[in-house]
Parts: structure tokens; sequence; C-alpha cells
């Protein structure tokens, strides 16, 4: 097995045993981006001399006063909102050309006080405002969407061209692309990682968080990425999380929704899904029927909150070069122009009843497990599904239905890896829970994950 090949947690191991120098794993990461990128697009910028010389300087310090923990020494990428003193921002747009940070973000902040090394800036869907980062190729069949916006982060990871990375989630940024890649994807509660110095699309849905190869790798990220920050007026204080999640599921009660997210769902994805909930139950879970509520008025409040805050956001450059955003972007963020006073204050009202709907849910299981996204890796250039009870939606539709209730309630969202479809592409299982009990989705998958082989492969076309 080659070093770019490893997990985060199999390479830190092999770092702090001296077994795998932050030079060696650096080089062969940097190497595994030169073959493969090319096909792929996952990242925008590669600052390989700038990882080299990083690599160099952690493994001076491991070798002296010994690593400062588990990301000492290990290659990470940054999606293309994240900022990073002296790089260039871009959000994967000609609106940003010529843009560089003038300070890190908080997460690059703390990443890079754990030893991390940066090896570049990965492709997004313009302004994080789509669900399909057109410039990247999906890691498992490069005519299919690598979901977005986080592409190019879920494609380097699955490629072996990043141990880790970091993406944004609005509406399913982290989770869509993660599961269509075959990785694991955490968006965590909102506000338990600082958002300063991130490119927004929508303040109040916005989440930072990592994508991995396996559910302990994540646990890992997150815990080196929380904390209050107060430049920052969303971040929370959670509490202190356990990077090595385990045990065991007894006791522990799993919901299994009776509406929204098994409808209109792929009977490869429901089959897999499916199977790995009953997989929980044999590993010790309870299993619970649940209804979800409010569930009729989910994407219209999804919607309702996001066009009008985007548009907000953009309404400077929006008005000064409108030509240099994409065609699909600019017609959101005109059309959230359009909304009015009165409908953005109706989607934050139903948004307060949601949450205090899914808190009494809660009330009833400690876990719930659905579908990430209803169907797998679209064609590229593919613009609507047609389901099996004859209605059409769109493919953006399709991948944010089932992972915006997340975003609205802020709870923490889970995606790993729990099958294929019959074409071989990935099937992504998605675990939820009540706020700031992030340490639970990560137990629950860390158990499953270790209950089946394989976890942590990457994808065929990168083998």
């Amino acid at each position: 097995m080659q070093p770019f090949e490893l997990s985060l947690t199999e390479a830190s191991r092999a770092v702090r045993a001296r077994e795998l120098s932050p030079v060696e794993l650096t080089e062969s990461v940097l190497a595994r981006i030169a073959a493969v990128d090319g096909r792929l697009g996952a990242y925008v910028t590669v600052a390989a001399d700038a990882a080299l010389a990083a690599a160099v300087r952690a493994e001076r310090e491991i070798s002296g006063s010994g690593p400062r923990g588990p990301l000492h020494g290990i290659p990470m990428a940054l999606k293309d909102l994240i900022d990073v003193e002296g790089m260039p921002t871009t959000a994967s747009s000609r609106v940003r050309a010529g843009h560089v940070a003038e300070r890190d973000s908080r997460v690059a902040e703390r990443l890079g006080a754990a030893g991390a090394v940066l090896l570049g800036k990965t492709h997004t869907h313009e302004f994080a405002y789509g669900l399909t980062t057109p410039q990247t190729h999906n890691a498992w069949d490069r005519s299919r969407v690598a979901g977005g916006s986080s592409g190019g982060s879920a494609v380097a990871v699955a490629a072996g061209g990043a141990t880790f990375a970091m993406g944004t989630d609005t509406g399913g940024s982290i989770r869509v692309p993660a599961a269509l890649n075959g990785v694991v994807g955490l968006k965590p509660t909102y506000g338990l990682v600082p958002r300063t110095g991130v490119t927004s699309l929508s303040w109040s849905l916005d989440h930072v968080g990592p994508l991995t190869r396996t559910v302990q790798d994540a646990a890992l990220v997150l815990s080196a990425t929380v904390g209050h920050d107060p430049r920052d007026p969303a971040s929370a204080a959670g509490p202190m999380l356990d990077p090595f999640p385990g045990g065991d599921l007894r006791g522990l009660r799993v919901g299994v929704p009776r509406n929204h997210y098994f409808d209109r769902v792929a009977p490869d994805v429901e089959e897999s899904v499916r199977g790995a909930i009953e997989r929980l139950a044999e590993l010790g879970a309870e299993l619970v029927d649940v209804e979800i509520p409010m569930a009729r008025y989910l994407q219209a409040v999804q919607w309702g909150l996001m066009v009008p805050e985007a548009t907000a956001y953009h309404e400077r450059s929006l008005r000064a070069t409108p030509d240099l955003y994409a065609a699909d972007v600019r017609i959101l963020l005109e059309a959230g122009e359009l909304t009015s006073a009165g409908d953005y204050l109706r989607a934050q009202r139903a948004r307060t009843m949601m949450r205090d709907a899914w808190a009494r849910m809660f009330d009833a299981i400690d876990v719930l497990a659905a579908p990430t996204v209803p169907m797998t890796a679209a064609e590229a250039g593919q613009e609507a599904v047609e389901w099996a009870d004859g209605t059409t939606e769109s493919v953006s539709d399709s991948y944010v239905r089932l992972c915006a209730p997340a975003n609205i309630t802020g709870v923490p969202a889970l995606t790993l890896p729990v099958g294929q479809d019959r074409a071989g592409l990935p099937i992504g299982m998605q675990l939820m829970a009540r706020p700031f009990h992030d340490a639970t989705v990560l137990r629950v998958g860390r158990v499953y994950e270790e209950s089946v082989a394989g976890p942590g492969r990457l994808a065929p076309l990168a083998a």
C-alpha cells in the first residue's frame, strides 16, 4: 500500500510511530494529484512547494518535541471558499478573480495549529450555489457528476489526492458529494465549527465540516476544528468531543422514517440503506418508526431562506458585474431579488416551528437513519430525473431534498457509504441526531463502519 492510500487514522498512526514521515506522505499525495487530477479536476490550486515546506517543518517538529496531535504532518485540502492568508479564494468564480485572502479563516488557523499540511484549494460549484460542481468529475465514473458544492473536496479524498478535506454545507453540499463519491462527510451542528473567513452562501444555513475516508477520520478532524469564535455571531460552544468514538449500540434508539426520506428514492438506494439500518439493529440498536414533521414544507423553507440570503450577500457584485457569474448561479441570484420580506419572514417562522417539532421527534429516538440522497451520481449534463410515480424532478432538487432538513434544523448529519447500485456507484446513508449530539452520530457511524468490510477504500478509478 502506498502512503496516499492510507486513511487519516492510518497515516497518523504511522507518522507518530515514526514508520512514515510527513514528507514521504506529502510527496506521495502530491504525486497522486499529479497523476490523476488532470482527469478529475478536483483542485483549483495546488501549492506543492508550500506543502512540502510545511511537511519538512512538521517532520522536524515531530522528531524534536513529538506530534502536536493526530493531524500533525497530515496533508489536506480546503474548499475554495475557505481563506488562507496569501492564497487566492476564488469560490470557483470569475467574480473573485485575483482575490487573495489577507488572513486565515478560523478553520484554517485551527488546522494549521494542529500541524496539518495544506496541499491546496479544491473546486466548488460557483459560490457553493449548486449541487454538481461542473468543473469536477466523479471519482468513480468521469461521465457522472461529482456532486456539490464541495465536489472538489470529495473527489480529492476519494481519489487519494488528499488524506482529508474541508467543505461547506448549506443544503447538502458536504453530504451530497461525499455520498456520490463513496466517502464520509459530516455536517456538524450549526455553529459548532466557526465560519469566520469562509465565503457565505446563506448565513443561517451554512456549516463547515470534514470529508474523510472513514468515520474515525471525521471525528479526528472535527475535534481539531470545534470551539467558540467571537468573530462568528452564530458560533456556539459545544461539548467536548471524543476523537475516538466507539462502543456498542445496545439501548440506542434508531428512528426509521415513515415519510419523506424514502419517498421517490431509487430502488437500489432504498435497498442498501434499509439493509444498513437492519445491520444497526443486528448490532444492538432498537428500530423505531417515526413521522418526519412538517415534511411537505421542507423544500419551500430551504429555498425561502437560502435564495434571499444568497442574493443579499451578492447584492453589490451582482449589480456591478452580473456577466461574470455563471448563468445558473446568476439566475438564482436574480430570483432572490423577487423574494418579498414577508416570504422570508414566513420561512423563518416555519423554520422555528420545524426545529421545535424535530426536537420533540428526537425525544423518542437517539439517531435518525435515512438515505443521504435519493439516487446515485447523475450523468453530467442531466437536468431532471423521472420517478416511478410519474413525477419529474430536477437533479438539484433531488439531491437537496433529503439533505436540507438538517440545515434548516441545524442538527448534525453524517453520511457514510453503505453499498453500491447496479452500475457500481456509491450509496450513502445519513445519520442525524439532536443538536450538539455530534458524538452520537459519529459513534453509530463508526460502529457500523467497523462491522463491514472495506471502509476507506479509494474509488476504483483511482485504484
